[in-house]
């Protein structure tokens, strides 16, 4: 019990002052703007994240245009585009390249980590674990505004005259070493570089955030074993995140004083126009390991939250527990663990030496074991379950198909001998949109189509939701599924045409088929914008628990204040996933109703569940709303 009542003295002692220090007016600034609330910042978080994606899928479209219609006049764009549309109407070559490059970064950057993550870890980690707020709002703030000002110079990048950085997502050196290079390796470049220093300060601070949070301030029962599978998720990605983007710091800036100060970490023995460059000693391959450090572990900051998201949705809608409530969590640390050791799967066509090749083959292999058995247990969880098919329900269960589809796939490229044939192709492509890109996006619209009753007291409209998610899923297949064929027939990635290519001449029709997919896709995003905005102002007005959910977020008051609850924190008694219980009234019990509110004497209880509840049946509120132990009578 000792632990118990300290979280709780954390929480109470440390949220409950700052509950009634909110109950003051706020200004609109103060209330909307420099926020402390955890649940306004998520709100920020999440808008700004949508924006950014709606951006980030116009490039592809653009730049999916140009490969699908080689040919065709995009003079049309030119008010847009303006000198990146080329006299004769096509895209300008540099100009494909850099949208590419921007493509890349926002999608797995600003929407999927920060849009992803940066929502849902704010939202939900106060509400689930019952604490009044963040451990530090303030900081908490800080995130969000590094963030933005991390997106804005990144926007700013896009309109300077030599055009967005144009090296790849991944900026390998020396094309992003060297200015003169070409004309998206100079201003826009150290634009891009400086934006994402700004990103991993906002990361580092909301991770440190996050995982204060859950150690210290959960409520009182709310053990390890009681958390809601999103915690462990949030908590476990947090951890990777703070332990992991400090690399990619470092390797920008070793990278902007190659580029700024004459120094020759990544560069040596370089002739540009036939000038022999001074730099000598460096290695384009450090950058190469550095960038994959955190690289891979990235894969799992973007993918665990979503799959955290998704065993809570599918538990709620399958109005079952979760199967493997702790072969989940243990799953879920064998990935995190795992993701730090096989970055040098992305290098196996570097010359690296076959024998270090083999040991990250086998451990990228073993990643597919943890992977595996949260599929198994998503399935087993579906099955013969009572399926209730909210939006969030069907995204969840697309995730998991595209889960199971991607990581096959994976199993190809994780075996060094093939993957140094399919490296440079489509097949690569296909991979890592569906099984990261295209599983993580599901599992962000799962959890704002769950938690935007919530959010916003509002319910967004299920008819629009059906049809955003059958255009998403069916254009989403229809876009990569093909990938896989013309990328083991050799269809290489990174080129801006192929219609000087007599070998590809056979694939056009089939490429533009997936241009025309990937944009009826990128259409379909519209009906979700229209219904999340619509819906925050003229939305039916949600119950306080439209899912018939257990976690602790929906004992809240329908448009809960800054401080969550009206008094006191709630007590967890239980886990989160007690659905259909036999004996219980309801198909499902909340975490904070006790166990003897339910007749469930004669059933099996976790250790100490009973012990526990009487224990806190000693405790009394007091006016100003905090948990006090009673004293015992003296006679």
């Amino acid at each position: 019990m000792s632990t118990i009542g300290s979280s709780e003295n954390i929480a109470s002692n440390g949220h409950d002052h700052a509950h009634d220090d909110h109950h003051h007016n706020d200004n609109f600034i103060t209330k909307y703007i420099f926020s402390t609330d955890h649940k306004t910042i998520a709100k920020q978080f999440l808008i700004t994240g949508l924006l950014w994606a709606m951006v980030g899928g116009a490039f592809s479209a653009i730049f999916r245009l140009q490969l699908g219609f080689p040919e065709m006049d995009l003079s049309w764009l030119r008010p847009i585009l303006g000198q990146w549309i080329e006299a004769n109407g096509k895209l300008s070559q540099e100009f494909y390249l850099a949208l590419v490059t921007m493509h890349g970064t926002i999608m797995v950057f600003f929407v999927l980590t920060a849009g992803l993550s940066g929502t849902f870890s704010n939202f939900l980690i106060p509400l689930q674990v019952g604490a009044r707020d963040m451990a530090s709002g303030f900081m908490n703030m800080l995130s969000y505004w590094f963030f933005f000002l991390s997106s804005v110079v990144m926007l700013i990048s896009l309109f300077v005259s030599t055009g967005p950085a144009s090296g790849g997502w991944v900026i390998y050196p020396p094309l992003s070493a060297l200015p003169q290079a070409m004309s998206g390796s100079g201003l826009g470049m150290t634009l891009w570089l400086v934006a994402m220093a700004l990103f991993i300060v906002s990361s580092l601070l909301g991770g440190i955030n996050y995982i204060t949070t859950i150690i210290n301030m959960r409520t009182r029962g709310m053990t390890f074993g009681k958390l809601p599978l999103t915690i462990w998720s949030f908590f476990l990605t947090a951890i990777i995140g703070v332990l992991s983007f400090p690399v990619l710091l470092a390797a920008a800036l070793l990278l902007i004083f190659d580029r700024s100060f004459g120094t020759s970490f990544y560069l040596s023995e370089i002739f540009i126009q036939g000038e022999a460059l001074h730099n000598m000693g460096g290695s384009p391959l450090l950058f190469q390991h550095l960038f994959w450090f955190l690289g891979h572990p990235e894969v799992y900051i973007v993918l665990l939250p979503a799959l955290g998201i998704t065993s809570e949705v599918i538990a709620t809608n399958s109005r079952k527990p979760i199967f493997g409530y702790k072969a989940m969590i243990i799953s879920m640390l064998g990935i995190t663990i795992l993701s730090f050791i096989v970055w040098a799967h992305h290098m196996f066509v570097t010359g690296m030496d076959p024998f270090l090749g083999s040991i990250f083959m086998f451990l990228t292999l073993i990643i597919a074991v943890p992977s595996a058995v949260k599929v198994f247990n998503y399935l087993t969880t579906l099955w013969k379950g009572n399926l209730v098919f909210t939006p969030a329900m069907l995204f969840s269960i697309g995730l998991v198909s595209l889960f199971i589809s991607g990581g096959l796939t994976g199993i190809f490229l994780g075996n060094a001998a093939i993957d140094i044939q399919l490296h440079d192709t489509y097949f690569v492509v296909a991979h890592f949109h569906i099984v990261m890109g295209s599983a993580s996006f599901f599992g962000m619209m799962a959890g704002v189509y769950h938690w935007f009753p919530k959010m916003f007291g509002r319910m967004m409209d299920k008819k629009l939701g059906y049809i955003h998610f059958w255009t998403t899923f069916i254009g989403v297949y229809a876009v990569f599924l093909p990938m896989h064929f013309i990328g083991i027939a050799g269809f290489p990635r990174r080129y801006y045409s192929f219609t000087n290519f007599e070998t590809f001449n056979m694939f056009g029709d089939l490429n533009a088929f997936i241009s025309v997919a990937a944009i009826i896709a990128f259409l379909g995003q519209f009906v979700f914008g229209f219904n999340f905005f619509y819906s925050i102002f003229k939305g039916r007005l949600a119950p306080a628990n439209p899912w018939r959910s257990n976690t602790l977020e929906w004992t809240t008051p329908r448009n809960p204040g800054h401080g969550n609850w009206e008094g006191a924190l709630p007590t967890a008694y239980r886990w989160p996933y007690d659905y259909s219980k036999p004996g219980a009234e309801e198909d499902f019990i909340p975490q904070n109703v006790p166990l003897s509110q339910t007749k469930e004497s004669n059933l099996p209880h976790e250790e100490g569940d009973l012990a526990l509840e009487k224990d806190i049946e000693n405790i009394v509120v007091d006016e100003t709303g905090e948990n006090k132990l009673e004293e015992p009578a003296h006679h």
